[in-house]
């Protein structure tokens, strides 16, 4: 597979009680497939969103679901970047990145707390935001990764880690 520019076209999800931003780095090929966030059906999130909320398993499997969930728990979801080069869905491959512009819903939103799905999307998000949050008072937590790359956390411990995320999106 070879390296190739990808543009960011999937709409930030977040409204004026989001109080929580959980970013992750850029869409995969699957996600940019569905056009929505954490598409691939292998990766975590969702799964662990279920169990963390007490939800029915399948209960987010599609956009809309997915969508009013997030809202309703007051959760914004976007990624750290833009667009980049990069090869499939690895974010060990990343290069060229050129961020997307946070203030869009820090602006908008009482955001409390910003959450990255996984240590590539912490470390830019505090390479191209970490100034913009500092200034607001914010503060950024780097959780695991939910892809399925991370093979060596299993859904329990996954959910656990992603605790944080409750006490301030209530």
């Amino acid at each position: 597979m070879e390296a190739r520019r990808v543009i960011h076209t999937i709409e930030p999800v977040f409204d004026e009680s989001s109080r929580v931003l959980v970013l992750g780095t850029m869409p995969s090929p699957a996600s940019r497939e569905v056009d929505f966030y954490y598409g691939h059906p292998q990766n975590r999130f969702w799964r662990v969103m279920e169990s963390l909320y007490g939800l029915a398993d399948h209960a987010l499997d599609e956009n809309g679901p997915r969508h009013a969930f997030l809202l309703q728990r007051h959760i914004a979801l976007w990624d750290v970047l833009r667009s980049c080069t990069i090869t499939g869905a690895s974010d060990a491959s990343i290069a060229e990145p050129e961020p997307n512009d946070l203030a869009r819903i820090l602006d908008a939103a009482p955001i409390q707390h910003v959450f990255c799905t996984g240590g590539k999307a912490a470390a830019l998000a505090k390479r191209f935001d970490g100034s913009l949050l500092r200034e607001r008072g914010i503060p950024l937590t780097a959780l695991p990764s939910t892809s399925a790359a991370n093979a060596r956390m299993r859904l329990p411990q996954l959910v656990e880690a992603y605790k944080v995320i409750l006490a301030s999106s209530i």
